[in-house]
């Protein structure tokens, strides 16, 4: 059986159509995930998919690195969290965003992102940007540890939907930055050579 279809998109062949009809349930698959469950697995394979790119491209090189060089590399990749003000920018998230969840995410990433450039910005004088490096790796990580709890006491992952365009930020973004400030504490306490 074939079917024919002219450049204007009309069937020549309307018994294939109704072949294609009357088996329709033969090429049908529905999966019945709830949005929650797909965002939670959409979560842990975020950080599996970070894990497997960090631990092959990104800890050899910053493991190799001097203390100081690795800690900017990391500063300047959290630099860019004053992002995070996109959940309380009305457009981008849905209006039923929990107020409890957006605004704590939101100041605490750009808190977070001005302590990286303000560490960035003391390079040269290293007592104060080792003090900015531990200040925004301490108030990130505790924004990110508190932002998944508010998520969770808000239901948020049972309204993923309300995240609108910011629904990548949990799934590609905050893997990552979470890694990035594991690595940068393993860092600063592990033995360095001295002159480092």
């Amino acid at each position: 059986m074939r079917l024919r279809v002219s450049s204007y998109g009309t069937e020549e062949n309307t018994e294939a159509i109704e072949f294609f009809r009357e088996n329709a349930r033969f090429f049908e698959w529905e999966v019945n995930v709830s949005s929650e469950s797909l965002f939670q697995i959409q979560l842990i394979l975020g950080y599996v998919a970070w894990l497997l790119c960090f631990s092959v491209y990104v800890w050899p090189r910053l493991k190799a690195m001097d203390r100081f060089d690795a800690q900017r590399a990391i500063a300047t990749l959290h630099s860019f969290r004053f992002f995070g003000l996109v959940f309380i920018l009305p457009g981008i998230v849905g209006p039923n965003l929990p107020a409890g969840f957006a605004t704590f995410a939101a100041y605490g990433d750009f808190a977070t992102g001005v302590l990286a450039m303000l560490a960035l910005l003391a390079a040269r004088i290293r007592p104060l940007f080792w003090s900015f490096v531990v200040a925004f790796n301490l108030v990130g990580a505790t924004d990110i540890i508190v932002d998944y709890y508010h998520a969770i006491q808000v239901g948020l992952p049972a309204m993923p939907g309300q995240l609108g365009a910011a629904y990548a930020i949990p799934i590609i973004y905050v893997p990552l930055l979470m890694i990035t400030h594991v690595v940068a504490f393993y860092l600063l306490v592990r033995p360095h050579a001295l002159g480092a």
